[in-house]
């Protein structure tokens, strides 16, 4: 009898991960997607679970204690406030009558006050934000906590600090945590780069785990055109969208949350027409899941080798619905085969691609996938931080007749608000309403949640980050750096100078080509020369191929991956041109095969970082010292070997063994500067360095060279 592992891991209070960490443990011959397992490996798993919990139960804690470096800490500070209230009182003591005897007291109190709080200051309750540093007075203010307390704190923790002294935001909350306040860190805004880069990985950065909390999977998806998606999503929905769409085909990215088993998932509906490539690349973007739906009578369809580069290039895991089982002709096994061809392999023939039949029109099947889908957003740990300010993605934007421009936004981290001010790009404004997929309004949306929203000045585009800033001026005046960036068309994202930029600042290690040809012959013997490039920091990867000319989707798809469009005798019509200018994605064409990967070749190389070598120039003997100061000596060398030159870089030997380096800052000959000195002379050197040589010594001079590095 298969028992299920969510009823196993509610037997004993755990989650379905830590009983498969189990399985892991135990060497159980069981699946990775696996969501039932036999009896007899459950009674295993349930004796060795039971046995860790009597472990937990029987280990007792200790009540050993000590006394604190904090409360020893508080007896210096209650002396040194002792002293400064003595010191305060004797320069009041002549003072006669009432008025200056109240004087006196203010004064003591002001005294106490200044040596921190007094035993009546509470710790703050509630959430307290602090930025990425503070100073130790300014955190004791903040969270109510006496400076005596956080200094001594801080020295428990083998940290010596002044009530002035800055500290981090971890250290700030390891002392907040011992206090039992509660800490938010407050993000730094986005810069204007980021915004326009559309680079959510450093957005979502979380110095602070402790407010992440699980969010719901968002998940797209993605197929050829007619091949049942938006039935799909009717069938989970349970609405009917596609009888209100133009000719049954999506045309338009649709944002949707459903709840199953008591969880949330998050859909976006990308449509499946080829004139809305980009749209669809940047839904792949933004999820965590890619559902890609084939239609058991059809197979693979162009389109879908496209929706799967895509969701391949976007790293995200592929669940595959082969549709339209209950038809005539339908054929899963074929499909199968044919996903296998093109790099899926199913779970049935030992691969790791989770492979449904389905039919969108009687529902079957529709249960397991969305238990899959669960099951794999499970193993991805999906967490965000719902208390600070949202950071989300526009899924789709236009001009509404009363609402002004709207758009359809999916939070990726944060909790969006009504009345939070906002820049989209080019956009901005406050939000003014906000409405879920049911066309409810909301008054906020959280992680993975997905909201129309309306009060931008304009309509922004599809794939721009929104971001909530701290005051609609901020907001105004990062739209009109953006807006005037881009009209001096000094910023293009997918330029081949700007993808060098950004692999040689290490943001990118891959160069992503979309390759063309005349020919599948020609196709598969470009792909074959590019992956033999030798390259072990940098390598080239293929996102999408094809036989045909250069098009605007080719374009679009390498924009959306910060790639480069290849072709190999084809050409590039006008139109497409038009878009490489709009988009900034370099498109380049080629007769000759070798001309492609050499030019690939050569971008590498001018991509790999130079290498640094190291050219000994010769050695000097140290005969006498004429200057010992703090920071340099002058001392009078011999040259031994080779030559020394001005403003290298030295070693200082004594006894055959290296004790320090140094640098020549000054180079003479008879009181004359020069740039070098050779085998058999003698010279005067100023020298910079860690240690200080004596008569004797050898120095050993050097320099470091870059060197252009070749594949």
């Amino acid at each position: 009898m298969a028992v299920k592992l969510q009823n196993l891991a509610k037997e004993f209070s755990i989650s379905v991960s830590e009983i498969r960490d189990y399985i892991d443990l135990l060497d159980l011959k069981v699946p990775k997607s696996a969501q039932d397992i036999k009896e007899d490996i459950a009674d295993i798993l349930r004796e060795e679970i039971k046995k860790d919990l009597d472990d937990q139960m029987e280990k007792e804690p200790e009540e050993k204690e000590e006394e604190s470096v904090a409360e020893i800490y508080d007896e210096i500070i209650a002396e040194e406030k002792e002293r400064e209230i003595r010191k305060s009182v004797k320069k009041i003591k002549g003072a006669k009558g009432q008025k200056k005897v109240a004087r006196k007291k203010t004064e003591k109190n002001e005294v106490i006050e200044s040596l921190g709080a007094t035993s009546e200051q509470k710790a703050a309750t509630g959430m307290v934000e602090i930025g990425n540093t503070i100073s130790v007075k300014e955190f004791a203010e903040k969270t109510g906590i006496p400076v005596a307390r956080v200094i001594g704190e801080l020295m428990k923790n083998g940290i010596l600090a002044t009530i002035n002294q800055i500290i981090d935001y971890e250290t700030a909350s390891l002392v907040a945590t011992s206090f039992n306040v509660k800490l938010n860190q407050k993000h730094e805004e986005a810069s204007t780069k980021q915004l326009m880069e559309g680079d959510l990985s450093e957005l979502l950065k979380e110095a602070d785990t402790k407010n992440l909390v699980e969010r719901p999977p968002v998940v797209v998806v993605m197929g050829h055109v007619d091949h049942g998606k938006t039935k799909l999503l009717d069938a989970i929905r349970e609405t009917d969208v596609v009888a209100t769409e133009s000719g049954g085909i999506t045309q338009h990215i649709g944002a949707y949350q459903v709840t199953s088993k008591g969880k949330k998932i998050t859909f976006l509906d990308t449509p499946g027409h080829a004139a809305f490539t980009e749209m669809r690349a940047r839904g792949a973007r933004v999820t965590d899941i890619a559902i890609l739906v084939v239609a058991a009578d059809e197979g693979i369809k162009p389109q879908t080798k496209e929706a799967y580069d895509h969701a391949k290039s976007a790293e995200v895991p592929i669940i595959v619905a082969i549709n339209k089982i209950d038809k005539d002709g339908a054929d899963p096994e074929r499909v199968i085969r044919e996903l296998a061809e093109l790099g899926l392999q199913p779970e049935e023939w030992g691969g790791d691609t989770i492979m449904i039949p389905i039919s969108a029109m009687t529902k079957e099947g529709i249960d397991k996938l969305l238990e899959s889908l669960l099951l794999v957003a499970e193993m991805q740990d999906l967490k965000a931080n719902p208390y600070r300010p949202a950071i989300g993605t526009v899924i789709e934007s236009n001009l509404d007749s009363s609402l002004g421009p709207i758009a359809t936004v999916i939070i990726n981290t944060g909790t969006l608000k009504i009345g939070d001010p906002v820049v989209v790009g080019t956009a901005y404004g406050k939000m003014k309403r906000m409405m879920n997929h049911k066309g409810a309004e909301v008054r906020k949306v959280g992680p993975s949640g997905a909201v129309r929203v309306a009060g931008l000045s304009e309509v922004p585009k599809t794939g721009e980050i929104l971001i909530v800033t701290e005051n609609e001026k901020i907001a105004r005046d990062k739209a009109v750096q953006i807006k005037t960036i881009l009209k001096s068309q000094t910023f293009h994202s997918n330029s081949m100078s700007e993808i060098i930029n950004r692999i040689q600042s290490g943001l990118l290690k891959v160069l992503k080509i979309v390759l063309k040809a005349d020919t599948q012959g020609s196709l598969e013997a470009i792909t074959g020369a590019l992956n033999k490039i030798p390259s072990d920091k940098i390598r080239v990867q293929v996102i999408h191929s094809g036989v045909g000319h250069i098009t605007a989707n080719d374009i679009n798809m390498a924009g959306a991956s910060t790639g480069v469009v290849m072709g190999f005798h084809v050409t590039i019509p006008k139109q497409v041109e038009n878009v490489c200018k709009n988009t900034g994605v370099e498109a380049r064409t080629y007769t000759i095969i070798y001309n492609l990967v050499d030019d690939v070749k050569s971008i590498l190389e001018g991509l790999l970082e130079p290498e640094v070598i190291e050219i000994n120039l010769g050695e000097a003997e140290v005969l006498q010292i004429f200057l010992t100061t703090k920071k340099e000596m002058i001392v009078g060398c011999k040259i031994l070997t080779g030559k020394i030159e001005n403003n290298t870089m030295l070693r200082v030997i004594r006894d055959g063994k290296e004790i320090g380096s140094g640098s020549v800052t000054n180079l003479k000959r008879v009181d004359k500067a020069v740039k070098e000195v050779k085998e058999g002379y003698e010279c005067g050197i100023r020298f910079q360095g860690d240690v200080k040589p004596e008569v004797g010594d050898t120095l050993s001079a050097y320099k470091k060279e870059s060197k252009k590095r070749t594949l």
